[in-house]
């Protein structure tokens, strides 16, 4: 059975609103795009009964996308715990609404906050992140959801950078209400072998984003793609894959992920030959 395919919405805009929703959707289903990545940037940016009414118009499914703005953070020294998980508790929200099954995002520190820690730190900052996030877990388990937690590369976070680290934090909590986001991105940055660690990760795999080594388009770049594809079917994951790009008009979004030119010469052509790509693996 083919994948779903799916596209966050960051490849075109930031943030997602009401307005740019309905376009922006019928676009990705006219490119082949069975899925939308959602981010909620902000609560109230978009309205989750709005959303699922254009995307069920179009038989598009929906995946809510946190994102880890400056301020937001389960671990105390880099944001507000209480307010983040109020946050976490709106995406849970609007993934009930949409009928999604999983909130993806790096669930732990604000993206691009990095800090130097001793293994005493480390363990700490393991403990009350599974502190933090283990009601957020519960609710969301209750709800049939899924918190998939994304380790992101070294320039990005200190706290979760590899699967095997990820597993170590999050092992108490994996199962019911979390699971893992891996991005292929942070993977040929992070792994020694990105297919083995997509085997190790298994079945606490909740959600796979991609695009090219570069953070552009799928198929264009040096990833062993057939290689990638067998490793996520040997660890039984038949979820969607979502591309994730990211144009740099938006300070916020550039700064975070460090788009600082073009990675194509549209982003409606990054999505198109990702598409194509992916597309293309099912039948090589």
């Amino acid at each position: 059975m083919p994948r779903t395919i799916a596209v966050n919405t960051w490849v075109w805009t930031s943030p997602l609103t009401d307005a740019t929703l309905a376009p922006l959707a019928r676009k990705a289903a006219d490119l082949g795009y069975q899925a939308l990545e959602l981010p909620l940037e902000n609560v109230g940016d978009w309205e989750p009964e709005l959303t699922r009414e254009v995307l069920a118009s179009l038989g598009m499914d929906a995946i809510v996308i946190g994102a880890m703005g400056p301020g937001r953070s389960l671990l105390s020294r880099v944001g507000d715990v209480a307010a983040t998980q109020t946050y976490l508790r709106a995406c849970i929200a609007a993934a009930t609404v949409l009928g999604a099954e999983v909130v993806a995002g790096p669930f732990y520190a604000p993206t691009g906050v990095t800090w130097r820690m001793t293994r005493e730190e480390r363990a700490a900052v393991v403990r009350e992140l599974r502190e933090n996030l283990a009601p957020l877990a519960t609710e969301a388990a209750d709800l049939g959801l899924t918190l998939a937690v994304e380790p992101l590369n070294r320039y990005e976070t200190s706290v979760l950078n590899t699967v095997e680290q990820s597993l170590d934090a999050l092992g108490p909590l994996l199962g019911a209400g979390v699971g893992l986001a891996l991005d292929t991105y942070h993977l040929n940055i992070e792994e020694k072998k990105p297919a083995e660690a997509i085997r190790a990760a298994g079945a606490a795999i909740a959600h796979v984003q991609v695009c090219g080594s570069d953070r552009g388009a799928v198929g264009d770049d040096h990833t062993d793609w057939p290689k990638i594809m067998r490793a996520l079917d040997d660890a039984n994951y038949r979820g969607p894959l979502g591309l994730e790009s990211f144009t740099g008009d938006n300070a916020t979004i550039a700064v975070a992920a460090s788009v600082w030119r073009p990675l194509a010469a549209s982003q409606d052509e990054l999505a198109a030959r990702s598409i194509a790509a992916l597309r293309a693996l099912e039948h090589a």
